[in-house]
């Protein structure tokens, strides 16, 4: 059974920044900067409306921001960023945040999902966001140094909807 999906609240930050924090200076999926502070962080993730964040679980196991991609004549694809608290991953929790997400994103009248910068090295992000139905347009290379495998590929990934 897949962990609800809740609105976050601003009392949630104290779960949601051990996740960012543990996930940014992992530098293995995604190209924040590690050395982001807790405000910035916090600024950078709890975006105001038409934006929405959103956690997964009880207790928090993940969290999720989502957006329209672009301003302007772009504003009518939606992206978005998710991370799963390291104990998580591989129970479910990425894919109730992004089927959150997808779901969002449609009833908010986007007519497709773009994911900007997944790390090659994240086959487990790959493989569930294939299995949503998002396909890779094309990738970066040696775009994202990754801590153990160098400088690998950032795919652009995209869900019509």
């Amino acid at each position: 059974m897949l962990p609800t999906v809740r609105e976050a609240r601003q009392d949630d930050w104290p779960q949601i920044w051990p996740i960012i924090r543990n996930v940014i200076t992992q530098q293995e999926t995604i190209p924040y900067d590690p050395g982001m502070s807790e405000p910035d962080a916090r600024r950078t993730w709890l975006l105001p409306a038409p934006a929405r964040v959103v956690v997964a679980g009880d207790q928090v196991l993940g969290t999720a921001n989502m957006y329209a991609n672009r301003g302007g004549p772009g504003n009518h694809v939606a992206s978005g960023t998710l991370m799963v608290a390291e104990e998580a991953r591989g129970k479910g929790v990425g894919r109730a945040l992004t089927t959150d997400m997808i779901d969002w994103a449609r009833r908010s009248g986007f007519a497709a999902v773009q994911f900007n910068a997944v790390a090659d090295t994240n086959t487990a992000a790959i493989h569930l966001y294939e299995s949503l139905g998002f396909v890779t347009l094309g990738t970066a290379p040696r775009a994202f140094r990754h801590p153990v495998e160098g400088l690998v590929g950032l795919r652009i990934m995209w869900l019509d909807l």
